[in-house]
This record gives C-alpha cells, sequence and structure tokens, in this order.
C-alpha cells in the first residue's frame, strides 16, 4: 500500500496524537496507552490506586463477620455465620467464606481492614450514597468527583487516571477534564480477509519518512496487543461459565459491572507495561440483596475474592506492582436486622478493604456496636474522607486539601511511608 493511500487511512479511522487527549478526549486505544508507556512512563516512585466499587449495598456484617456476637446471630436468624464458618482473623471477628485468597493475604499483612466506615448524616438511597462516596461531598450535591479534583491538580493529561468500565464514573470527573476510560472489552479488530488487509498496513516500506513508518509500526503492535490483551482476558474468566446471566446481575439495580477478573487482568497488564496511569476503576455490581442473601452474597465475595487475591500476588512481582493499592468500597452497608424475605435492606457503615505491599494490614478504626444503633443502623466510627485523606497524600503524593475542602482527617499508620 502506497504512503499516500496508509496516510489517509490513518486519518479517516482518526488516529491522532498526544495532543486531542489533552484536548479533553476520554476515550484512548491501546496504541495511545503504549505510546505513554514510550514516552512518558509511570515513574519509579510513583504510587498507583485502584478503586474497586462494590455497587449495590455490599452487607458489611455478614463480609467482616462478629459470627460470635450474640446479638448478631439473633438478629440475623437465618442469615448469621457461625463462629466455625468464618475465617478468623482476631477480635472476634471472621472473613466470610468466599474471602478464602483475602484471608491469606491478611496473614501476609497486606489487607487492611477499615471498620465502621461511612459518613454524617447518611443517605439509604442507592444513587445519593454513591455520589457522596464518589465527589466526597456529603453535605451538598457537588459536581466534581475527588480523583477528578485531584487530576485538576496535575497538568490536564487525563491518562493520569483511567477507567476500565463500560461508563466513566463520576470520581473521575474534574472541573476542567475528567479522566480516560478504556472499556476492558474494547480492544476488538477485524476477522478474515478484512484482517489480513488491515495487517498489512503495518508493513514496512522502503524510503518511508520516520512518522509514518512509526505509524506502521503501531499498527503492528496493535495487533501483537491485541493478541496479548485477549488472552490475558480470557484467562481471567472461567471458561465453563457464561458472560452474563440472571444470577450474575441478581441485585444489580443500582449499576456496576461484572468480569472484575478481566477488569484486573487488564490494569496488571498496563501497570507492568510503564503505562503513566496513576489511578484506575473497576467494579462489580449484584450487592443489593434484598433477599435470599446469603447465597448471593457469599458468591459475589467468591468472585471478588477470585479477581483480587491474584491481582495483588501478580503486583508483588516487579517494582511497579510494589507501588500498588488497591481500595475496595461500597456505598453502604446494610440494616442490622434481617428482614422477612431473608435478606438486609439498605443501612449505613460497613468495612472498607485495602490490599498490596504498601498497605498497613491488619485492623484500623473501631467496630460498630451493635447494641448502640441510631434508628436500627450502625454508627459509623471512621469518616470515609479519612481514608480519601490518606490515599492522595501517601499514596498520590497530593495535596489532600485541595481534593476535600474543608476535611483534615487522615488515618495516620494505614499507609507504609
Amino acid at each position: 500500500m502506497d504512503p499516500l493511500t496508509r496516510r489517509r487511512f490513518l486519518a479517516a479511522t482518526g488516529v491522532v496524537g498526544a495532543g486531542a487527549l489533552a484536548a479533553g478526549a476520554t476515550q484512548v486505544n491501546w496504541g495511545a496507552l503504549m505510546s505513554a508507556a514510550d514516552s512518558s512512563p509511570l515513574g519509579p516512585d510513583d504510587g498507583v490506586l485502584v478503586v474497586v466499587t462494590l455497587y449495590g449495598g455490599n452487607d458489611g456484617l455478614n463480609t467482616v463477620v462478629p459470627a460470635g456476637d450474640k446479638t448478631y446471630q439473633d438478629l440475623r436468624p437465618d442469615l448469621a455465620y457461625r463462629p466455625e464458618d468464618v475465617l478468623d482473623l482476631g477480635e472476634g471477628l471472621g472473613l466470610n467464606p468466599g474471602l478464602k485468597g483475602l484471608k491469606q493475604l491478611w496473614d501476609a499483612d497486606q489487607l487492611a481492614v477499615v471498620r465502621g466506615v461511612g459518613y454524617p448524616e447518611p443517605d439509604h438511597s442507592h444513587f445519593r450514597s454513591m455520589a457522596i462516596w464518589q465527589t466526597a461531598a456529603p453535605d451538598s450535591p457537588a459536581q466534581t468527583g475527588w480523583l477528578g479534583r485531584w487530576l485538576d491538580t496535575l497538568d490536564g493529561d487525563p491518562l493520569h487516571a483511567l477507567s476500565v468500565e463500560p461508563v466513566l464514573p463520576a470520581l473521575f470527573a474534574g472541573e476542567r477534564g475528567g479522566a480516560a476510560s478504556y472499556p476492558v472489552d474494547g480492544l476488538a479488530l477485524p476477522r478474515g480477509t478484512l484482517a489480513k488487509a488491515f495487517a498489512a498496513l503495518g508493513a514496512e516500506q522502503a524510503g518511508e519518512d520516520p512518522w509514518r513508518a512509526r505509524a506502521a509500526k503501531a499498527i503492528t503492535d496493535l495487533h501483537r496487543s491485541a493478541d496479548v490483551v485477549t488472552r490475558a482476558a480470557t484467562a481471567a474468566q472461567d471458561p465453563t461459565e457464561p458472560d452474563e446471566d440472571e444470577e450474575s446481575t441478581r441485585g444489580a439495580s443500582a449499576g456496576g459491572g461484572s468480569a472484575l477478573g478481566k477488569q484486573l487482568s487488564l490494569v496488571a497488564n498496563l501497570v507492568e507495561a510503564g503505562v503513566p496511569t496513576r489511578a484506575y476503576s473497576v467494579s462489580l455490581g449484584g450487592f443489593d440483596t434484598h433477599a435470599d442473601e446469603r447465597g448471593t452474597q457469599q458468591r459475589l465475595l467468591t468472585e471478588l475474592d477470585g479477581a483480587l487475591t491474584p491481582f495483588v500476588r501478580r503486583m508483588q512481582g516487579t517494582d511497579r506492582g510494589r507501588k500498588v493499592v488497591v481500595l475496595v468500597y461500597s456505598e453502604f452497608g446494610r440494616r442490622v436486622r434481617a428482614n422477612a424475605s431473608h435478606g438486609t435492606d439498605h443501612g449505613t457503615a460497613g468495612p472498607v478493604f485495602l490490599l498490596g505491599a504498601p498497605v498497613t494490614g491488619g485492623f484500623h478504626g473501631e467496630q460498630p456496636s451493635l447494641t448502640d444503633l441510631d434508628d436500627d443502623d450502625l454508627k459509623a466510627t471512621t469518616d470515609f474522607r479519612d481514608i480519601y485523606g490518606t490515599l492522595v497524600a501517601d499514596v498520590l503524593g497530593a495535596d489532600p486539601h485541595q481534593v476535600l475542602t474543608g476535611h483534615d482527617g487522615r488515618l495516620d499508620g494505614l499507609i507504609k511511608t
């Protein structure tokens, strides 16, 4: 194919330089990510934050379980786990039996459990509560997300943050721009005869100027990368399971994504490649368990465990990976008392997980009382903004006051410094 035709092809398919990203484009392709890794790679001391959102309101009391507490047993006669069922953490608490991998990370001091996390005057609406968590503005509605405000303090490059979900979450919305988006299933190339013609665009040609030669190499790299990423994503998914069915979406009324393992596998590839992204967003939905909760939640927590555990272990294998911190949260916990449908209704405070080599493992924060309640809800003992402030300062290396206006709280010792 002659250079002029190749140039026309590149223009027609929207191949653009880094300047388009700086101008505010959010959807990026694999070539842009790899070019960024080549031109401005992640620094050796740069911390990376991976935010895992559990949409629907995860039941914290059946995640970090006070199994030996008589009040817990009395208020949840059909939902309660017995002490012998849970994975003992000490202090009368145990992990849900679906979290066996996380228990191993706990034993290795790579899992921190922050207890009783919530915010003042809690709201039981999925959408309002999730908006509060993602904007870090519990007092009044905000137009920007907490990590979007962090992006606003930087140089305007959206590649500092990346969502691999189908929709860019509100937490990445800034006043001057937003994060980049690369959905986990977005890397698809032509097949058959068209695929061969497309691949031929990457063939070397004598006498070609450097810019066209580089564009041609990018096409070849794209095909190679597509193969690698597709195989990695496929390996992260159980081939015996369908992509999505009624069981996997039950309780997902508040939104969220599935295939968490595929999302985290892609994040791991990007971290190891040196892409300069400092904050990633992934998600798992289905936690709105008003009925038949125990089996549904344990299945979802098993999926969470099966995605998080290999990701954290993989990150231990590289210098860049050892700078990664994973935050796992949900918009609220559930009511202490079970309802008549063997489920739980919208509640308030719940545990937050942090994982990775930089994390100080163990318990942080005070366990909420099961007898001193607020209208049958748990009273929060830790403000979620204390966690955010700590992560902004100790992982992202930024000033929390520019992100969390009017809030000075931190959790000392949560991140190793």
